[in-house]
């Protein structure tokens, strides 16, 4: 029966719902208490009125504890997000007018709780579902009761915070935007005796930088001036707003702190000092924001100075950093599960946009040292050389001093060589030698983290130390480094352990070859590592040799080596289950050494093919049970297993070419790929794809009794309504169509127009697409042309200048080569589809450095000479030579003789 008077609570719902509450924030209770409790609540919100309960008990209760209001504000907030809008319209007008009053209660802790719930609601039904709000909130802020004016002020910086564009919207029936009614009582409040009331209205209007309303923009001077007042204020989380205000305008709108700029830097200087390193912190934002926002860098060179020295100083650990606590020999304590961060595993993409990450020991918890760091790096990629008179007398004054107690100023003075490294290259060159030999010693300080970073700032230098490995005492350099930090690899403390083998990584990618002559001796210590470490940094270890595998390549291939490497890698591969993540890194380990050893792996090649299918069919098997009970029962579903099975069949395929292939035939690869390539994970499918394409070169007869479906997947990845979402998949969907029509050449022909019309759209829209997928794309257009010249040739007026223009961006590589084959073949066929876009072909052709196969250039220069036959009458020919760029002229005139 509906309800007639207003709702009331009755006294027996009342008791059992605080009584449960009670029971549920009592530290007392055990977790079986706690899953019986929150099974009783869940009861109880079947019923209709159970919110009201709640939110009588958070307004009215006077006589419960603030902790159990509390708790029935934060159950009532968690389940209007899923049942508000379901809610009978007097329910939820009896919760709102409840809310209501208690914005000004007494206690701080139910006037936050409403404010959050007044969001929630908010968010929910907009302005206009809760008119009264608006007038409840001006009350309060209007109303000179602290408690009213802090419980309106939290609820409107939460909405400020959540919901900033609502109260910049027109509300029909208001006469204007909520902002202007609530902006000129914010700025005002800066001015407010209480600290609660100037951090809140701060950070309200804080909230606005990014979106710039006219409101806003209009009070734009006031605002400032009030920044100006509160530059000083007592409070650190008010100076902190300050200064992230000003790092907000400079990184959006730099032009409104232009004429402000001397005080604004003056300030930020000031309060790059602050004793609250959260002020500092936010304060040191400022320098890397302003260099970022392209603003005259002469502006700041005066203040380089005073600043340079803040910086070293605040890169100087602080005594309660929780890198201290890494200070000490931990080799041999295991690591706990949450010392160990989730790794992702990235997709194999074919193409060049494959971004490596960034080697920076600078990571974890972000903190004023870190910060400082940074921004010292990008002033000296700003300011380059500018900055060295003022920061090296400070670098060599720290590093002269030798006792323990000032170890940490000689370990910020190696962090900020590390940090120039790139920006002052120039001007550190002539004394690089020395500095690389001053900081070699350093790596077995006896101080942990001196250690650790002086393998990082070597890591930085390692261009130069390869560089210079040419001669013999850049050799005898190059040699001391490498063994240094191999020594490192082998430290006791694993932070040490950590820095040292990401520094030899980088090291490794740099020197490649270089390596070759020291090969045993950097096995010898990698194994040795591997046997030594824990868990966490054994995932360094692993990148370390893979890294090396990439770097030397076939180098790798002999026997006294393989003995050193393959024997513990086998032994771990055999000891981890099918289901345990530390496999992940190895699986990509054993990716880079079987690349690198080609045919060299075949020894190895049969059980490790074997386990990436077993992997990939108990994965697909799990992801099927999972879908019918989702009670885990087995192995648990985690595709990032089926991605890097996946990756390193990818690898076999690329190591052992046509040697896969009695592998593949044995085994249902074909149809695990299927199913892969089909899959609704995007990374799931994009692995498939780049292995689908790998298979295509080596051993396509294997998939031939799939290959409609193969392909009717493939293309579909190419016509998806969100392309950019899934971009990498169908880079190497795309890839894989080019792979598998030079290798069935007309089997091709069903899905060749649907494909052509996906790649022509793709290309149309090459601004907003990653290089990567234009390339791919412009490439198999090519090879489709190359391989049904007759199914392609009639449309295509439609495409050349596009696909010319992305044809011209190519490097020389054969894949090149087999697209400008598509392109002749394709002129032969239809010539007249082509002469609308002769200016753009023939830069086309000028983008080859040189064309190797002379069968290709021949073809080439036919094209080139039919056009000229066909069009010198006229003077249609000269007329289009004239219209190139001399360069291009030149070059075609040069080896076509055109």
């Amino acid at each position: 029966m509906a309800a007639t008077g207003p709702w009331q609570p009755k006294e027996e719902g009342f008791a059992a719902i605080c009584g449960l509450l009670e029971q549920q924030i009592s530290h007392s209770a055990s977790s079986a208490d706690k899953s019986q409790i929150w099974q009783q609540l869940q009861h109880y919100s079947q019923f209709p009125d159970f919110n009201n309960y709640l939110a009588f008990i958070l307004a009215r209760a006077e006589g419960k504890s603030v902790e159990v209001r509390q708790a029935a504000g934060l159950l009532l907030k968690n389940n209007l997000k899923n049942a508000y809008t379901s809610m009978a319209p007097a329910y939820q007008q009896y919760i709102k007018s409840e809310l209501l009053p208690c914005l000004g209660a007494a206690d701080r802790h139910v006037r936050s709780t409403v404010g959050t719930i007044v969001t929630v609601v908010v968010q929910l039904e907009g302005i206009l579902g809760w008119p009264e709000l608006l007038q409840a909130l001006v009350n309060c802020l209007d109303s000179n009761d602290l408690n009213h004016m802090e419980g309106a002020m939290d609820a409107l910086s939460k909405i400020c915070e959540d919901i900033p564009q609502l109260l910049d919207s027109d509300v029909p029936g208001l006469p204007e935007r909520p902002i202007n009614v609530f902006f000129p009582r914010l700025l005002k409040f800066f001015q407010s005796p209480h600290a609660s009331l100037r951090k809140l209205s701060l950070g309200s209007v804080n909230q606005y930088i990014m979106l710039m309303p006219a409101a806003l923009h209009a009070s734009m001077d006031q605002y400032l001036q009030g920044l100006f007042i509160l530059a000083n204020d007592p409070s650190s989380e008010v100076r902190k707003l300050v200064s992230a205000a000003f790092v907000q305008l400079i990184e959006v709108r730099p032009a409104f702190l232009e004429p402000h700029l001397r005080n604004v830097i003056e300030y930020m200087l000031q309060v790059n000092k602050d004793t609250e390193e959260e002020v500092a912190l936010e304060a040191c934002e400022f320098w890397s924001a302003y260099c970022e926002a392209q603003l005259p860098p002469e502006n700041l060179i005066e203040f380089l100075p005073p600043l340079i020295p803040i910086l070293l100083s605040n890169m100087v650990y602080s005594d309660d950093d929780e890198s201290l606590a890494d200070a000490e020999e931990d080799g041999s304590v295991p690591d706990r599960d949450q010392d160990i961060k989730p790794r992702f595993h990235s997709s194999r993409l074919h193409g060049s946009d494959n971004v490596e990450d960034d080697d920076d020991d600078i990571v974890g918890i972000w903190n004023l040292r870190k910060c400082s760091a940074a921004a010292l790096d990008i002033l000296s990629n700003v300011f380059g050389d500018e900055i060295l008179p003022t920061l090296m007398p400070f670098v060599q004054a720290k590093l002269a001093t030798s006792d323990d107690e000032t170890w940490k100023g000689r370990e910020a003075a190696v962090l900020s060589l590390g940090a120039i490294a790139e920006g002052c290259i120039s001007g550190l060159y002539p004394h690089l030698n020395e500095i690389i030999a001053f900081l070699i010693p350093l790596l077995d300080d006896k101080f942990p983290l001196i250690r650790s970073i002086s393998c990082w700032t070597l890591s930085r230098f390692s261009k130069f130390i390869v560089q210079g490995a040419g001669h013999q005492k850049g050799y005898e350099q190059f040699d001391k480094v490498l063994v240094g930090l191999l020594r490192r690899i082998l430290d006791n403390n694993k932070r040490v352990q950590e820095a040292a083998c990401s520094a030899f990584a980088t090291l490794e990618e740099e020197a490649a070859e270089e390596l070759a002559p020291r090969l045993e001796m950097i096995l010898q210590h990698l194994m040795c590592a591997f046997g030594k470490y824990q868990r966490r940094n054994l995932r360094i270890v692993y990148d370390a040799i893979g890294t090396l595998a990439d770097a030397v390549g076939g180098e790798l291939n002999q026997p006294t080596y393989l003995e050193i490497l393959m024997p513990p890698l086998i032994a771990k591969w055999q000891q981890l289950s099918n289901s345990d993540k530390d496999l992940f890194p190895l699986l990509e380990c054993f990716t880079s050494i079987s690349q690198a050893l080609g045919a060299g792996f075949s020894q190895f090649a049969e059980p490790v093919f074997q386990r990436c299918i077993s992997i990939i069919e108990s994965q697909q098997l799990a992801k099927v049970q999972a879908k019918i009970n989702p009670v885990p029962s087995g192995v648990p579903y985690d595709k990032e297993f089926i991605v890097c099975s996946l990756d390193l069949l990818s690898g076999l395929a690329e190591g052992l070419g046509s040697g896969i292939e009695s592998l593949v035939s044995q085994s249902n690869l074909r149809d695990l790929l299927l199913q892969c390539c089909t899959d609704d994970a995007s990374d799931v499918r994009q692995s498939g794809f780049a292995l689908l394409g790998d298979l295509a070169r080596v051993c396509p007869v294997h998939l031939q009794p799939r290959l409609p479906e193969f392909l009717d997947i493939a293309a579909k990845q190419l016509n998806t309504p969100k392309l950019q979402e899934t971009v990498s998949v169908a880079n190497n969907a795309c890839w894989a169509i080019g792979e598998l029509a030079v290798k069935v050449r007309q089997e091709i022909s069903p899905i060749v127009l649907t494909v052509i019309s996906c790649l022509v759209q793709i290309l149309q829209h090459a601004e907003e697409l990653n290089k990567s997928l234009i390339e791919n794309s412009a490439i198999t257009l090519g090879r489709l042309a190359w391989v049904c010249p007759e199914l392609v040739a009639p449309h295509m007026e439609h495409f050349m200048q596009r696909w010319c223009i992305a044809l011209s961006m190519i490097r020389d590589d054969v894949e090149k080569e087999d697209a400008f084959r598509g392109l002749c073949a394709l002129v032969r066929t239809n010539p007249s589809g082509a002469l609308n876009s002769l200016i753009y072909l023939c830069n086309a052709i000028a983008s080859w450095h040189e064309i190797r196969s002379e069968e290709l250039h021949n073809e080439v220069h036919q094209v080139l000479h039919g056009y000229k036959q066909m069009l010198t009458n006229g003077g249609a020919w000269d007329q289009c030579m004239s219209a190139l760029a001399p360069p291009v002229k030149e070059k075609l005139s040069k080896i076509y003789q055109v």
